[in-house]
Formats: structure tokens, C-alpha cells, sequence
């Protein structure tokens, strides 16, 4: 290996350098203040546990980007995390113990063996909130509305919400009987909208008529706050299950056009991300011009039975270096203050005070070249009159 290689960086995974570890960490603290302001409490997870313990829940679509190593300790298996919400809903389960709504919010560095998609980093700084023990979807509003909320501090009220319910993907295929291989095949076209290929396995199976065809439906009810009316009758036959998704659909997008109103909803009943895990509505937050997803969470119910005590959920979640580079074009930091080596007690007071204020100031050191400019300062500290004085920098 060449000496350039070493200090090499695995692929995907990045180093934070100024000015933009300065615009993360402002953004952190921002988002950390305007959770704490709606009722969520900080909690930060440990960055290894055991691999059983974050393979659960969520665990088993995660498992692929879990690194796993052996505690030296133990012997047993470790894993890195790859996703916090499983930590998350630990937390609240075996740590809190609390019988009323618990809302917790999130921050840290996750860790994936693979990338998501070619060139996305393979470390995200995961960032989140999550809401347990209310089953309503008013719980689903309000981290609709947090959610949204997190893009408007970068400066982005734009977002539109994509809005899905895999209740009624799950509905359908329990009423058709579908084998679990034939659901994983139509999930997997329906994720591709690949409609040739589903009309295809739906007409190879021995289904009935009407489940067949409410199936075959899945892939065209998508649009606006239109498309619900239409799935309504499309889908009138499907049960139960299905009509109650529906409805919670309707109330959802109610409750957020009072809450939020003028926010587009672009409704797409075949959308199952995390259907693994997943156990009601799903949604999404994207902005103009940018193909990804900004922000993404949804109602996982079933995750804290796992960790002994099942409670209601719905959280979403983003990636904080993704957000940053939503915030306006950086401007410089405001300048400090350069104070010029002296072994001055009275200046040393001064100093204290002045970073007592919150002024950035930086000391000389004695030997070291460089003007108060190339440090970034644009005031000294100088002695006048007896006293440590701030005055600009001669231009």
C-alpha cells in the first residue's frame, strides 16, 4: 500500500471538515431545541449492542447492513447500528416504563455495509422522533407536522407528502389467500409499478375473480386527495381491513390540511416501504427538484413486543448531513477577536469575559506566524489606556 492510500477513507463513508462540520452541528442543535419545544425527549442509544437486540422489530429488513463483530467479552455477536428507531422503541420499552403517550427524539451516527443507492454515504447522521402508546392517526399528524417542520427550519416549506397504508396491500392479500412467496412476488412488481408483470402472476394463480382484479388495481390508485374517493369504489369489496385503512388515509389527510394547510398530498395506495415492519399508514416527505425522499417514517405498532411490552408507534426520521445541504448557500462565520501573545494576567480576564459573551477569540502563541486575518478575526485585542480593548482589524 502506497502512503497516499492509507489515509484513505472507506468508500462511502465521509469526514466532517470546517465549515460545514460548524453548519451540521448548528442544524443539530436547531432541531434538538424545536423537538424538545414539541414534548420530545433526547435519548442516545449506545453505537453497538447486541446483534438480537437490533435485528428485531425492523431488524430482519436491516440485517443486510448490519456489521457484525464478536464482543470480546461476551463472545457474543455485536452489531453496529445501522438504524436507531429499533434502540428507540428498546428505550421505551424495558427503560421508561411509562403507561402515557412517550415521545423521543434521536440524533447520531448510523452505519451501513452497503450504500442505499451508488454514491449515498454508507454513515448518515440519522435524526428523528418517534411517538409511543397512542393508536390514533392524530399521533400519525403530529410527526407528519414535526416532520415538516424539520424542513422548514433549513429554509423549505415546499414539501410535498406522499401517503400510503400498507394495511391495504396487507388486506387484499390476506382475503385473495396469497402464499408468502406469491406476496413477495407481487410486492416486489408493485414496488416497480411493473404493471405487464403483475397482470402476469395475478392471471397465473388461482385467485378469485374480484380479489384478482382489486389486486391488479393496486398499482394505478396513485394521485392526489382525489384518488382516495376512487379507491373507495375500485376497492368496495375488499373488507374490513381495507376500509379501515382507507378511512385512517382520509382522517390523515383532514387533520393535516387544518394543521398544515396548502401542504400538496400525493396519495400512492401500492407504496410499502417497510411493509416488513410497517403496520399502517407510511409517508414521505420530498421537495422540488430532488428524486429522494428528504424525510420518511410511518406506524410500526408491533415493534416493541420484541423487548416485552408491545405499544403503539409512528416516528419518521432523515439523514442531518442530507438536510444541511438543503440550508442556504453558507455564509462566512462571524469573525473573532486575535489577542497577541503576552503573558498579561488583565488581558487573560479579558479574554475569559469576552468568550463569557459568546465571542469566538483566539490567542497567539508565541513563535507562530500569521496575521489576525488568516485566523479568521477580523478585531484584536489591544492594550490602550491601561485597559484590553476590541478594535476592528486595519483594513
Amino acid at each position: 500500500m502506497t502512503d497516499s492510500g492509507r489515509w484513505l477513507l472507506p468508500e462511502g463513508i465521509e469526514e466532517l471538515l470546517p465549515p460545514e462540520a460548524r453548519r451540521v452541528e448548528q442544524l443539530r442543535r436547531r432541531l434538538i431545541d424545536l423537538y424538545d419545544g414539541w414534548g420530545y425527549d433526547l435519548v442516545i442509544p449506545p453505537f453497538v449492542e447486541y446483534l438480537e437486540s437490533l435485528l428485531t422489530g425492523v431488524g430482519h429488513d436491516l440485517e443486510l447492513k448490519t456489521f457484525k463483530l464478536t464482543d470480546q467479552l461476551s463472545g457474543r455477536l455485536l452489531g453496529v447500528r445501522a438504524d436507531m428507531t429499533p434502540q428507540v422503541a428498546r428505550i421505551d420499552a424495558r427503560r421508561l416504563h411509562s403507561d402515557l403517550p412517550t415521545r423521543l427524539c434521536y440524533l447520531g451516527t448510523v452505519l451501513h455495509t452497503r450504500p442505499g443507492a451508488a454514491g449515498e454515504t454508507r454513515s448518515p447522521l440519522q435524526v428523528g422522533a418517534e411517538l409511543y402508546g397512542h393508536a390514533g392517526v392524530e399521533s400519525d399528524v403530529e410527526v407528519l407536522c414535526l416532520m415538516l417542520e424539520t424542513l422548514r427550519v433549513t429554509g423549505h416549506d415546499e414539501a410535498h407528502v406522499d401517503l400510503g397504508h400498507v394495511g391495504i396491500f396487507r388486506g387484499l392479500s390476506r382475503r385473495a389467500g396469497l402464499s408468502a412467496e406469491q406476496e413477495g412476488i407481487l410486492f416486489e412488481a408493485l414496488q416497480r409499478k411493473a404493471g405487464a408483470e403483475i397482470e402476469a402472476s395475478l392471471a397465473g394463480w388461482a385467485l378469485d375473480p374480484g380479489d384478482r382484479a382489486m389486486l391488479g388495481r393496486l398499482a394505478a390508485l396513485n394521485g392526489g386527495p382525489g384518488v382516495l374517493a376512487e379507491a373507495r369504489a375500485a376497492l368496495a369489496d375488499a373488507g374490513a381491513e381495507v376500509e379501515a385503512a382507507l378511512a385512517d388515509l382520509e382522517r390523515i389527510a383532514g387533520l393535516l390540511g387544518q394543521r398544515m394547510p396548502g401542504v400538496p398530498l400525493y396519495f400512492d395506495l401500492a407504496e410499502l416501504r417497510g411493509y416488513h415492519y410497517h403496520t399502517g399508514p407510511v409517508f414521505a416527505a420530498y421537495l422540488p427538484g430532488r428524486g429522494q425522499a428528504v424525510a420518511q417514517g410511518g406506524r410500526y405498532d408491533d415493534i416493541g413486543r420484541v423487548f416485552g411490552r408491545a405499544r403503539p408507534a409512528t416516528g419518521f426520521s432523515a439523514d442531518l448531513r442530507a438536510l444541511v445541504s438543503l440550508l442556504p448557500e453558507a455564509r462566512e462565520p462571524a469573525g473573532g477577536i486575535y489577542a497577541p501573545w503576552t503573558e498579561d494576567p488583565a488581558q487573560a480576564s479579558r479574554v475569559a469575559e469576552l468568550r463569557a459573551a459568546g465571542e469566538r477569540v483566539i490567542c497567539a502563541l508565541p513563535g507562530a506566524e500569521g496575521t489576525p486575518g488568516a485566523h479568521g478575526c477580523d478585531r484584536v485585542l489591544v492594550l490602550q489606556g491601561g485597559s484590553w480593548t476590541v478594535t476592528p482589524v486595519a483594513s
